[in-house]
């Protein structure tokens, strides 16, 4: 047949096409119109968020204190010094790095997805510190993901030297520690470092460990505990090892509702409150029968004054005489104070004009003495 090339020839073809094509159209709309719901793909609801593993409180009360480890712990008075000084030192080793790294940042097990809390506590004995957290993670996978790198470096990191902020070289070694079988799943370090310049000095006796610090972490779920605990003074591996099992067991015990196992014990420091209420006494206190005697008798006042005395001081009533002539060598005075004395005593009076007579006459006797002996001559 032959096509028409005539202006109405390609106009059909056209009319044709768009014809086909609403056809087409139509059908398709018709066949959703009739679709039943129960065809359609159904829409799955936006899902909703799980409840948290571990709240801000549970996290709180999971936290071990300080008297679970002994009287020689209390509050930390802030981070050590030797934090700066010795882990933020650098090695070209990348997984060395990486721990000396994530001990300085308290981030071994990674960033926490959910609740977490912290205490930090010192040790008196060595001036060790223990940091402990408990916190929740985004899966129990990768915390295993960690605990598993942890367990690959006291091979990758057995021994390796760093280089601190002044230059300084430290030697470093890296071994395993043993932990309590708590947990679903489980890792410890002990991290020294010692002076490298004091190890190389070449008299064989080595450098003693400028640091001993120990990491440990435990898994219960999605949620961890992880602690350090170390110090220039050294690490008592047996407060890492107490602590681990006490704060595992108390985050258990908080999650399944359960009170603490080990109840906080209160700082030696603060009297203990007695465990027994004090014991009332089943007798009454005994008062005295009769009232304190009062003495009878007042201290005796002497009933007579200080007698005085009733004569004065005995002034002579003679003056010196003397022995040749029997006169005396000095008139007789009295003391100006003897007011009893003033008036003259006429017996006094008569006894020295008769001494003066006495004498007269003895004086001429003695003359006429004289004279006789001088005519017998």
């Amino acid at each position: 047949m032959k096509v028409p090339t005539g202006p109405s020839g390609p106009y059909r073809l056209l009319a044709r096409a768009l014809t086909a094509g609403v056809l087409v159209s139509a059908s398709a709309c018709s066949l959703h119109g009739v679709m039943r719901p129960a065809d359609a793909p159904s829409v799955e609801p936006p899902a909703t968020s799980a409840a948290p593993s571990l709240t801000d409180a549970q996290a709180s009360a999971a936290l071990i204190t300080q008297g679970e480890l002994g009287g020689r712990w209390s509050a930390t008075q802030g981070g050590a010094t030797w934090r700066d000084g010795l882990l933020k030192t650098r090695t070209d080793a990348p997984d060395c790095q990486r721990l000396l790294d994530g001990l300085y940042a308290e981030d071994l097990l990674g960033e926490p997805t959910g609740a977490r809390a912290v205490v930090g506590l010192d040790e008196s004995g060595t001036a060790a510190q223990l940091r402990y957290q408990v916190a929740a993670y985004a899966a129990p996978s990768e915390v295993d993901a960690k605990l598993a790198w942890l367990r690959t470096l006291p091979s990758k990191c057995a021994q390796f030297t760093s280089t601190d902020v002044r230059g300084g070289r430290l030697n470093v070694t890296v071994v395993p520690s043993v932990l309590p079988g708590v947990g679903d799943a489980r890792e410890g370090l002990r991290l020294t470092m010692s002076d490298a310049s004091a190890a190389n000095a070449g008299d064989g006796s080595g450098a003693a460990p400028m640091l001993t610090l120990d990491f440990a972490a435990v898994r219960v779920g999605d949620r961890a505990v992880s602690l350090t605990n170390g110090g220039l003074g050294g690490a008592a591996q047996d407060s890492t090892q107490q602590a681990v099992q006490i704060g595992t067991q108390r985050l258990q015990d908080v999650l399944a509702g359960r009170p603490p196992t080990t109840a906080p014990v209160e700082p030696t420091t603060v009297p203990a409150t007695p465990t027994t209420a004090p014991v009332k006494p089943t007798t009454m206190p005994v008062h005295p029968t009769t009232a304190p005697v009062k003495p009878t008798t007042r201290p005796v006042h002497p009933t007579t004054a200080p007698v005085k005395p009733t004569t004065r001081p005995v002034h002579p009533t003679t003056a010196p005489v003397n022995p040749l002539t029997g006169r005396p060598t000095e008139p007789l005075t009295e003391s100006p104070a003897d007011t009893d004395n003033t008036t003259a005593d006429p017996a006094d009076t008569a006894d020295t004009a008769d001494t003066a007579d006495t004498a007269g006459t003895a004086d001429t006797a003695g003359t006429a003495d004289t004279a006789d002996t001088a005519q017998e001559g």
